[in-house]
């Protein structure tokens, strides 16, 4: 029984309906307008039955749909879908709209989707209530007013771009729903109306995707990619965009990506960077169908370069590495080249042995020493190396190279196209012959740009480097541009993600700044990180308001004024107060001034040292006082012994130029201060904070508590977050000094 059509009123489209057709992916609708006004909108199928009803429809079109629990997973979860259906409308009652997007917003703010773990038919028709209001929602989307609600609303569209956007422009005006208006063709329309989010997280609405979604031949639910890191490291910024941009595909086409190690190289390899590198990916939301090493695929490749052997499509060589690079380069052939079958397959088992004889050789194929693009100057397929495997010990003393086994197990795994960056373009024609030479099934390969950053090393080889010479405190520490470095450091993982989707699938190769990734950062954590009050430990000074409260008294607060969800804290209102030495040195006598959070003062008397050092204040309170009026607005805490002891520190770059030149040494640039740390004290409100939290000290920055609150000598670490505007001043000491 096939959906012939369905049909509605033409004034009054039923949006849930259309965009759950569209969205599951139902043969294609033919949508007929009612007749009457009044009429509910109904499917015909192709035998003279019909449905009627909005949520008699949603609820068919949640059961039929190929999307995994669209009507939920159990009975239960069916249930409660039902309730939002019932809920939707609410959203269309011009007088509670407000209430109800505050309700959904306090719902989202601990899950990702309405019910249970899946996109449902509850995400759709809440989606589509918000969508349908037009203006109204617009306007309260642009207001960051419910930043869950907005969150959600961005990630389902960028999720469903293709079909949701298809479903905007023709059925929402802007003043709400009405009849369908012409929609331009596929070809000319943007590719998406938002940044996708490709783990379901907030993206930037409005902001367009740089790049291209097609895949040259891909077919929606047979898609199969592979995010294949070497584990001989941790995942660094660049690994991010290949892992991100695979996802990204997969969703755009419905399929599939795997998480394979390229693990062929041992001396480099090991079981802390495949945990870690797993936890990245975790970190990063890459959603994988399985995990894979090529070391799985040993045996067949080892039958497979003997049978090119035997094939005499390649040959075991013992030319010395120097030399053999010489004559790659000037293409002249190896006198190994035209060895007989019989004794390639000798020196193969001599190989296999580890034997002196096996270690002085390596196996090539017998491709073509002229050909201009020197990757198929016979390029080598395997290598002798007896130190053991991280997985599979010593059971072998040969390994495959990369630019063997990778062709080989992506064809062999089924992958249909491969992602890889583009400084591998001229070893794309070596790709395909290696697979036109075994008789395997061929692996498109699709081409990105590599992720360049500005004072940063990407290469896995320096950056172990700096751990292994005690340069930095580990592959997580916060000057590194690994995932677990930059998220230690207080990036958020939406800000990553849409950073790096912005860039898209491009081919140009840029070099990146790192201040637009912080401002795109900032973005996200300012609207909902929680705000607390510092004073830097060194020279502060005390100012004693004479009409001060007699007897401290607390007040209850809002740690952000306009972001309820960040929490309350404690403020303690006292005669002293301290007071940055900053700050106090710009205060004239006399002058009115502004304590944030209290009202304002008047400082009525100022003490100095022998060097004109101001050592103490005296003032009285003046809290009729407009704070219009005033040029400081000051940050202050009270005199008591609830204070917590802080350690803020600041990061610089590792290397003091934007980008290396080529065959140029990071050793001879490197920045001699990268680390500094400073002594403040803290509200009392600070010992609270947990691991990870990322707060903002008023009017020093953005901070993310590293070390929290254990007892009053140890004090709490809050790691300086860049926003991509302030310069610290840990870099303009350094630039100060150059």
């Amino acid at each position: 029984m096939e959906i012939k059509s369905v049909a509605f009123p033409a004034e009054t489209p039923p949006l849930s309906v259309i965009a759950a057709a569209k969205v599951a992916g139902i043969p294609p609708l033919t949508i007929a307008t009612s007749a009457s006004p009044d009429s509910a909108p109904s499917i015909h199928f192709s035998n003279g039955l019909k449905l009627q009803g909005t949520y008699v429809l949603l609820r068919y079109i949640g059961r039929i749909a190929t999307i995994p629990h669209f009507y939920g997973q159990n009975a239960y979860e069916s249930g409660q879908i039902d309730e939002w259906l019932e809920y939707a409308s609410v959203l269309s009652s011009g007088s509670a709209f407000e209430t109800a997007c505050k309700y959904v917003d306090s719902y989202l703010e601990g899950c990702t989707f309405l019910v249970g773990n899946f996109f449902s038919i509850a995400d759709i028709v809440i989606w589509s209530g918000l969508a349908g209001t037009g203006l109204r929602w617009e306007s309260l989307r642009k207001s960051k007013k419910y930043q869950n609600l907005v969150r959600w609303f961005n990630s389902v569209l960028a999720e469903y771009s293709d079909a949701l956007t298809e479903v905007l422009a023709t059925y929402v005006g802007k003043r709400g729903l009405g009849k369908p208006v012409p929609v331009k063709s596929k070809e000319h329309q943007s590719v998406s109306q938002s940044t996708k989010s490709v783990n379901g997280d907030t993206s930037k609405a409005g902001s367009k995707a740089t790049f291209e979604v097609d895949l040259p031949d891909a077919e929606i639910g047979k898609v199969k990619l592979r995010f294949a890191p070497e584990p001989s490291g941790y995942l660094h910024i660049g690994h991010s965009k290949a892992g991100l941009l695979n996802q990204y595909f997969a969703q755009r086409y419905q399929g599939q990506v795997i998480v394979r190690f390229d693990d062929t190289n041992p001396a480099k390899e090991s079981n802390e960077f495949v945990d870690n590198i797993l936890k990245d990916i975790e970190t990063l939301g890459i959603k994988h169908e399985t995990v894979t090493f090529t070391s799985d695929y040993f045996p067949q490749l080892m039958e497979m370069v003997e049978n090119l052997i035997r094939q005499g499509k390649a040959y075991v060589d013992d030319t010395a590495r120097e030399e053999m690079q010489k004559e790659r380069m000037d293409g002249i052939e190896s006198k190994c080249r035209n060895n007989s079958v019989e004794e390639n397959l000798k020196l193969w088992k001599e190989m296999i042995a580890g034997s002196e004889r096996g270690l002085q050789c390596c196996v090539r194929g017998k491709l073509d020493m002229q050909d201009p693009n020197k990757s198929l100057r016979d390029p080598v397929y395997y290598r002798c190396n007896p130190i053991p495997h991280h997985r599979i010990g010593s059971k072998y003393k040969i390994y495959p190279t990369y630019d063997f086994a990778c062709p080989f197990v992506d064809s062999i795994e089924g992958i249909t196209h491969a992602l890889r960056s583009s400084e591998y373009h001229d070893r794309n024609a070596q790709y395909y012959r290696i697979q036109e030479d075994m008789g395997l099934r061929k692996v498109l390969i699709y081409e990105f740009s590599r992720l360049n950053m500005v004072y940063t090393l990407l290469s896995k080889r320096k950056l172990l480097w700096f751990v292994q010479n005690g340069k930095v405190d580990g592959w997580d520490d916060p000057r590194f541009p690994t995932v677990q470095g930059i998220v230690r450091r207080g990036l958020k993982i939406e800000a990553l993600i849409q950073f790096i989707l912005e860039q898209g699938a491009s081919k140009n190769l840029n070099l990146m700044e790192w201040d637009k990734l912080w401002t795109i950062n900032k973005k996200i954590i300012d609207p909902v990180c929680p705000r607390h009050t510092a004073v830097i430990e060194e020279r502060r000074v005390l100012l004693t308001l004479t009409n001060g409260p007699e007897k401290p008294f607390v007040r209850i607060i809002r740690r952000h004024k306009k972001y309820e969800g960040a929490g309350e804290k404690a403020t303690t209102f006292t005669r002293r107060i301290w007071l940055d030495y900053a700050d106090a040195e710009l205060i004239a006598a006399d002058e009115e001034v502004t304590l944030m959070d209290w009202g304002n003062a008047i400082i009525k008397g100022i003490e100095k040292d022998q060097e004109g050092k101001v050592t103490q204040l005296m003032g009285v309170l003046h809290l009729e006082g407009s704070v219009k009026t005033t040029k400081l607005k000051l940050t202050w805490l009270p005199e008591t012994n609830e204070l917590v002891n802080l350690s803020l520190v600041e990061f610089d770059y590792l290397i003091t130029k934007k980008k290396l030149e080529e065959g140029e040494d990071f050793l001879d640039v490197l920045n001699p201060c990268t680390k500094k740390e400073t002594a403040a004290l803290g509200d009392s409100n600070i010992r609270n904070l947990k691991r990870r939290e990322i707060l903002q000290l008023e009017r020093k920055g953005y901070f993310r508590c590293d070390v929290p609150y254990v007892r009053p000598s140890k004090p709490v670490v809050l790691f300086a977050i860049p926003d991509g505007r302030q310069q610290t001043s840990l870099k303009k000491e350094r630039l100060c000094s150059i």
